[in-house]
């Protein structure tokens, strides 16, 4: 996928940003075009060659949608074991689909009800919500303090 220089990206395990410049860098004696992002305000850079789920930010009906989709149920848990289950949320979240994301962050909150998150769930949890608060503020236009609001009173109303 081709991107511009401006345009707004998510990068599956960091979060959303926007692309600052396209230069040419030699790693490891290999000279490639990269793409440097700003996600905030760290710089990320990855290859214009790769392909790990980056995407373009979504448009905000369907970031409303996906604040919706926190009153749908949880996933039927099929793998009870907390290394598969860990597995699968990470999966999701590489996969850069801003659903699944918003399904690992609904999952893990449910748990949360029941029983206190294992330390690596509730870093899941943090991360998963992180980055869609992230793109939130670029779909939005929003800061941070909004964001943040905006993701929790979706996930309060939709309990």
């Amino acid at each position: 996928m081709d991107f511009q220089i401006g345009e707004k990206i998510i990068y599956p395990t960091h979060g959303a940003g926007i692309i600052e410049s396209i230069e040419e860098k030699e790693i490891l004696g290999t000279k490639q075009l990269y793409y440097m992002l700003s996600i905030n305000k760290i710089q990320v850079m990855f290859p214009m060659t790769t392909n790990i789920g980056i995407r373009r930010v979504v448009d905000s009906t369907t970031m409303d949608d996906v604040l919706a989709s926190f009153h749908e149920e949880e996933s039927e848990e099929t793998h009870p074991n907390r290394t598969q289950r860990y597995r699968i949320h990470v999966k999701m979240i590489k996969s850069g689909n801003i659903y699944e994301g918003a399904q690992v962050i609904r999952d893990l909150l449910k748990m949360k009800k029941k029983r206190a998150l294992a330390s690596v769930d509730k870093r899941l949890l943090d991360n998963a919500q992180e980055i869609l608060i992230s793109e939130l503020m670029l779909v939005k236009g929003i800061d941070q303090l909004e964001a943040v609001e905006m993701l929790n009173s979706a996930i309060c109303i939709n309990e």
